[in-house]
């Protein structure tokens, strides 16, 4: 079918993901509205910004907009007085789901020195040699695996993930990915690296917990799913590929460095001192501990080290590194407003009913639907405060665990399912988001259809795992 013949269809279908959108977004702030005089915290009505929130990603609703409206059911539920709204605000602006959004405008800017100085068409023509011109499912594999080993050094996606972005993007861009396939390919590789992390705080969590060193972690729980994932990766890149392929969603190759139109003298040069700086800043946040906000420093470190190495003085580095932070402003305004709807939600503390209700009822249960439901509870945790959840979760109830019968090997399982389900689904996350802003793409519905892919097959997976671990 041609394109014209389908732009009637395409217009259609997106009148009536608006139309629903729109729908969906007034009967949430009408059922905020209503519901907000009536109720206190903690109350399980905190569960509707973030469902709502989903809902509209799922439509395909702008992410900003989005967004917005779910602070807005989050506040209308809360009811707070303005004084509590602007201390809500600028409490945010020092979150650790805003330091992320500032990550990846540094990335950005970064991104942009390497264009400049040619670093970036340099690394390309490398990868270029190694993975082929038209070789897309070794790319695949190549960027899931770069993303993979870098989170897991760095124990954080967002910081790893913003110093991998500008040298992985202009390689898709020169094969052709769509925005969404590589928005799949570096959540997929970010997210099986920071199960594998063994520094990240919530997998020391899990290893204290459940009383483990590192290599059971690995061998029950990260292992397997790392393996899972960059299977399962193999699949769901290509099929988001097809699925986005005639979308306009394609990268300008020329844009992201990635052609070698105006070679840039002394770029080899300025390559090797990238490289030294990037893995010596790897190395000491590995041996240091650094976490998410390391890369604030260390990225325009990278920069001013690329910069000055390919030629650029003082003045141009920041006048380059500000030009390319600069195109991702939306993405640290998105990240606040993030920061400003979990806050609201947990304020609400919807999950602590949840516990609170469902925690002292699992007694007498047999240790696999006891190892279940533990998995599922912490499931639908808050995203982000993975660690607070692993520790709280054990504190609950793993004295109760151990009296059932439950297993170090198991309970490794309960909790990692627990602390990093939810980054996959059912609802939106900072990980998703910040995945998806790096790779510059816009399409939060096709990375939730990504966790969605990968959410399943690791369900059967680990209830697999407990079926046997609980025998």
């Amino acid at each position: 079918m041609s394109t014209v013949d389908s732009s009637p269809v395409d217009a259609g279908r997106s009148r009536s993901r608006a139309l629903i959108g729109t729908a969906g977004a007034v009967t949430g702030l009408a059922l905020s509205a209503v519901v907000g005089p009536f109720v206190q915290a903690p109350t399980l009505w905190g569960l509707v910004p973030i469902v709502l929130y989903a809902v509209l990603a799922l439509v395909g609703m702008d992410i900003v907009v989005a967004t917005v409206i779910a602070v807005i059911s989050a506040l209308l539920i809360m009811l707070p007085t303005p004084a509590q709204i602007g201390d809500l605000l600028g409490e945010s602006l020092g979150d650790q789901v805003t330091v992320i959004g500032m990550v990846i405008m540094l990335g950005a800017g970064v991104g942009e020195i390497l264009r400049t100085t040619g670093i970036a068409a340099t690394i390309v023509r490398g990868v270029m040699r190694v993975v082929g011109e038209r070789n897309r499912t070794a790319a695949t594999l190549g960027v899931m695996l770069s993303c993979l080993v870098l989170v897991a050094s760095l124990g954080t996606l967002a910081g790893a993930l913003a110093i991998a972005a500008p040298l992985l993007l202009p390689v898709v861009a020169r094969l052709g990915f769509t925005r969404s396939a590589t928005a799949s390919m570096m959540f997929i590789g970010g997210c099986a690296g920071l199960a594998l992390a063994p520094f990240a705080g919530s997998n020391v969590a899990i290893m204290s917990a459940a009383e483990v060193g590192y290599p059971l972690y690995l061998l029950y729980g990260a292992g397997p799913l790392a393996v899972l994932s960059l299977v399962a990766g193999l699949l769901i890149v290509p099929w988001m590929q097809r699925r986005t392929e005639g979308a306009a969603d394609h990268y300008d190759a020329a844009d992201l460095g990635a052609t070698d139109e105006n070679p840039v003298a002394g770029r080899g040069r300025a390559t090797a001192a990238f490289a030294i700086a990037l893995v010596a800043s790897v190395c000491y946040a590995v041996v240091s501990g650094a976490g998410t906000t390391f890369p604030l420093l260390a990225l325009p470190v990278l920069g001013i080290v690329a910069g000055l190495a390919g030629g650029l003085g003082p003045t141009q580095i920041a006048a380059q590194m500000y030009a390319g932070a600069a195109r991702l402003v939306h993405v640290f305004l998105l990240f606040w407003l993030l920061a400003v709807l979990f806050a609201g939600i947990d304020a609400l503390q919807p999950f602590q009913v949840l516990l609170d209700t469902y925690g002292t009822s699992m007694r007498g249960l047999s240790p696999f639907v006891f190892a279940l439901l533990i998995a599922v509870l912490g499931w639908v945790g808050v995203p982000g405060a993975t660690a607070a959840q692993v520790v709280l979760l054990d504190k609950v109830f793993g004295g109760l665990a151990a009296s059932v019968g439950i297993g170090a090997g198991a309970w490794v399982v309960v909790l990692l399912f627990a602390s990093k389900a939810d980054t996959y689904g059912p609802f939106p996350n900072a990980n998703m988001v910040g995945a998806m802003s790096l790779a510059r793409s816009t399409n939060l519905k096709n990375t939730l259809l990504t966790g969605f892919a990968l959410l399943v097959p690791c369900c059967l997976m680990y209830a697999a795992i407990l079926f046997f671990e609980t025998r």
